[in-house]
């Protein structure tokens, strides 16, 4: 985040602690209101605005108008979101190596190559993932949620949570709002497809991805189904917990 605390010059130094957790929790809960970021930081929605105003103005987030969630009199809500621009300033400084070397991968070995490393990276994550979580939750929303909180151990801004609940089409949705591979997944989507298939074979079901940071989303949305109807890969203990998952 360099370039971000490079301007000093412009704001004192207590104003660049503070917009740099304001970005940090833009990414950790986007699309998030001003109110929201402010109640979580615990500052006046005044200061707040002044430093989302600023982050916008250097182009790190951006506002979203989502439809139906409403500020008041009929106006929308206002979403701030962080920008590919806010992704690049706070990721690895050595992604362009990464990307250089698969690149020189591919180059001489062969793409399978890459797709083989992609595999191995996802497998040395989920031992890492499994080393956080004390133990395998008994259901498919529980291992979401166990599994959301290992991936921000790891660095990947996430949560878990459910949608269409008590419905045929009740599910988790997995978000994760920074991704530490992110330009690497952009340029091999090797890595993407080898976590998605990890994040299923723990969960114990399939799932799909509704959208990916790489693919210039502002989020990575992994769908996990949880309702029976929905869920094929359902195990009798699961089935038999029916509305505690």
């Amino acid at each position: 985040m360099g370039d971000f605390v490079a301007k000093r010059e412009t704001a004192g130094h207590d104003d660049v602690r503070t917009r740099q957790k304001v970005l940090a929790c833009v990414l950790d809960n986007g699309p998030v209101s001003a109110s929201k970021v402010a109640k979580t930081m615990g500052l006046t929605a005044a200061a707040i605005r002044r430093h989302l105003d600023a982050l916008c103005e250097e182009g790190l987030i951006e506002v979203r108008s989502l439809a139906g969630a409403k500020a008041g009199r009929g106006r929308p809500a206002r979403q701030y979101v962080v920008t590919p621009e806010g992704h690049q300033a706070i990721s690895h400084s050595y992604d362009d190596l990464a990307v250089d070397v698969l690149g020189f991968v591919e180059e001489k070995v062969g793409r399978e190559a890459v797709g083989e490393y992609a595999q191995r990276y996802a497998a040395d994550l989920r031992e890492r993932l499994i080393a956080r979580i004390d133990r395998t939750p008994d259901t498919v929303a529980a291992r979401s949620r166990a599994l959301s909180a290992a991936l921000v151990a790891e660095g990947f801004a996430a949560t878990a949570s459910p949608v269409a609940v008590g419905t045929p089409l009740e599910a988790m949705q997995l978000c994760q709002g920074h991704c530490p591979i992110q330009q690497v997944a952009s340029t091999f989507p090797e890595f993407c497809e080898a976590e998605m298939d990890m994040f299923s074979d723990y969960l114990g079901v399939d799932v799909r991805r509704l959208s990916t940071l790489a693919g210039g989303a502002h989020v990575c949305t992994t769908h996990i189904p949880t309702s029976v109807v929905n869920r094929p890969l359902i195990d009798q203990k699961d089935r038999n917990q029916g509305g505690s998952r």
